[in-house]
This record gives C-alpha cells, structure tokens and sequence, in this order.
C-alpha cells in the first residue's frame, strides 16, 4: 500500500490501519458499473470556479465490507476542486457491492482519477 503515490496524506486522512486491499479477486462495484458511478458522480459534484486551466486529482475512499463508503480523500493541484470532488463522492450514499478475496468480502481502497481541462 505504500507505493500508492499519496500515501503520506491518505494514511492522516483514510482509516488504513485495518486491513484494506487495493487489489482483490473481485474489486468492489458501484449498481449498475463504472459509467452509471461516473455519471452519478458527475451530477453530484458541486461546479466551481478554476483559476488553473488543467486540474488533475485523485479521489480516494474505502468501500467496506459492508458495501458502503466511508473515508473519503481527495488530493491534486487545485485544493477546492478536492475538497468539492470528495463531497460529491459522499453524496452518493448508495450500496456497493464488496470486494472480495477467496470469496469474504474485504475493505477495499478504490482510486478514481479526475482529470480536467479549460479550452478557450
């Protein structure tokens, strides 16, 4: 876990201490898959003003082994574009479904890169 790139900042922010995978024989999975959590997470997160004209960030959170989200962390070159994509992720209170390994479900750290860019 420590090859994450953040993990200096993820370890004060996310509850790591227990035992979280970042790799599973089944990742955790949003109802309904990857575009439906894009999408919803999209409607969810907040428009705001950029002064950069590219913005990159990284959104981190645990999917528990009860399905749910909890410790969210979001880091990048723009601190409120963070702070409103780590809101948006906590507006979609809804069940995933679990991680697992060798058929138990596992806390799992999902990563999910936001990329933005101004055109003029």
């Amino acid at each position: 876990m420590t090859e994450l790139p953040d993990y200096a900042i993820l370890k004060t922010k996310l509850k790591l201490d227990d035992a979280v995978y970042t790799k599973a024989d089944t990742p955790a999975e949003f109802p309904g898959g990857m575009a439906t959590f894009k999408r919803k997470f999209a409607e969810s997160m907040d428009v705001i003003d950029v002064k950069s004209n590219k913005i990159d960030t990284r959104v981190y959170f645990i999917v528990e082994k009860t399905g749910y989200v909890r410790y969210v962390a979001a880091t990048g070159s723009d601190e409120k574009h963070s702070k409103a994509a780590e809101i948006a992720v906590r507006r979609l209170f809804v069940k995933w479904k679990p991680a697992t390994m060798n058929g138990e479900p596992v806390r799992y750290l999902y990563t999910f890169p936001l990329s933005l860019k101004k055109y003029d």
